[in-house]
């Protein structure tokens, strides 16, 4: 599971080019640890949990389109 998600040549990006596969990975990278930290902090701020699960639903619903995109993308050629 690690390796598909990880190594750009075993992901559903292997297809693009290195510096869109690079340049995608870092969006997602940087977009959930944007909500892995946003969540840590919630959890010392009790009350304000529901929107770190909101925002860990949305991190999901953000990544699963990406990922599927690229695999039609890569079934196609």
């Amino acid at each position: 599971m690690w390796d598909s998600v990880i190594y750009e040549t075993k992901n559903p990006l292997r297809n693009h080019s290195l510096p869109t596969a690079h340049f995608l990975m870092q969006v997602l990278a940087w977009m959930w640890s944007a909500i892995f930290s946003l969540m840590v902090g919630s959890y010392f701020v009790f009350g304000i949990t529901a929107s770190a699960h909101m925002l860990l639903i949305a991190g999901l619903f953000v990544t699963l389109p990406v990922f599927q995109k690229s695999e039609a993308a890569n079934s196609d050629d």
